[in-house]
């Protein structure tokens, strides 16, 4: 078990520089036609995660590329307390957002702290939502340290992230994020740009949603999502583990999810998309193709 540890470290380590300008919840960017796709990516990363994604759908769905603010240079919002909620407002504005810009049913995708992010708007707002595809994340990231966790128990360990986070030194932030990444990418070649988008994320921001991360539990909530669900979840020789221990992690996980369809992708790190690309297209064409079968 122990690369199940090494994955909530390395999300949980993640280095980054400060700012403190205000800003909106997200940045987005839209192109291409159709029905329409969120694309949510995970803790300190950026929109561009999905660049290869982008490629294969804007010519047949309108995608909405999002960035939480603070992630990857975009501009953080005014500095939230340490143990201020980072996601949950996120959610709020992206449901304001569906509203204001007449989404209909959109499909909602999300790596990490962005599929907790879809998990939350399904259970949240359920009519706002088609389908949700999460990709490596959990209801409840604790249980990757502890199957048994509950938010109280997480919090002194969440706590400790946090202001770990928060007291690192600037010279350590880039060895540290490349060895963060290096355990989260299997794919050497697409290490760099997620090390320079952890760099280029600002710190309280981080450290905020670490600890949020930490202590939020969804498993209450996922029986209120309505839409059909997929969770992709990641498994390699190099975790450490047997593949059987973490369908049975993902399963636990996920039992109270009335339409969860869970798929494992072998040979791939944390970054499924970008260490398993076929594997990873084959499953968002799959997750999209059965909403356009049911399309009038």
């Amino acid at each position: 078990m122990q690369r199940i540890l090494g994955i909530i470290a390395a999300l949980l380590a993640l280095t980054v520089v400060a700012r403190a300008e205000a800003a909106p919840p997200f940045a987005v960017t839209v192109e291409g036609k159709g029905p329409d796709v969120i694309l949510i990516p995970g803790l300190a990363s950026s929109q561009h995660v999905w660049d290869a994604t982008a490629k294969d759908l804007a010519g047949r769905y309108r995608l909405h590329r999002v960035t939480l603010a603070g992630f990857a240079g975009t501009r953080a919002p005014e500095a939230p307390a340490a143990e201020g909620a980072v996601v949950a407002p996120f959610v709020e504005a992206l449901s304001v957002y569906i509203e204001a810009n007449g989404l209909k049913a959109p499909a909602v995708i999300g790596h990490s702290l962005g599929g907790e992010a879809a998990l939350m708007l399904a259970a949240r707002h359920p009519a706002q939502v088609g389908r949700v595809l999460v990709v490596d994340a959990l209801p409840f990231y604790t249980l990757l340290m502890n199957p048994a966790a509950t938010v109280e128990s997480a919090k002194p360990q969440a706590a400790a992230m946090r202001d770990g986070l928060l007291r690192q030194a600037p010279e350590q932030a880039r060895p540290m994020q490349e060895a963060v990444i290096a355990r989260m990418a299997k794919t050497e070649a697409a290490r760099p740009a997620l090390v320079e988008d952890g760099l280029a994320s600002d710190r309280k921001v981080v450290a905020a949603a670490v600890y949020e991360l930490m202590t939020t539990d969804l498993r209450p909530e996922l029986g209120r999502i309505a839409a059909p669900l997929t969770v992709l979840y990641a498994w390699d020789p190099a975790y450490g583990a047997p593949a059987e221990a973490f369908d049975t992690l993902f399963r636990g996980a996920y039992a109270a999810a009335p339409r969860a369809r869970l798929e494992r992708v072998d040979g791939s790190f944390h970054f499924i998309m970008l260490d398993q690309p076929q594997a990873f297209r084959a499953a968002v064409e799959r997750f999209l193709g059965e909403a356009e079968a049911k399309r009038p």
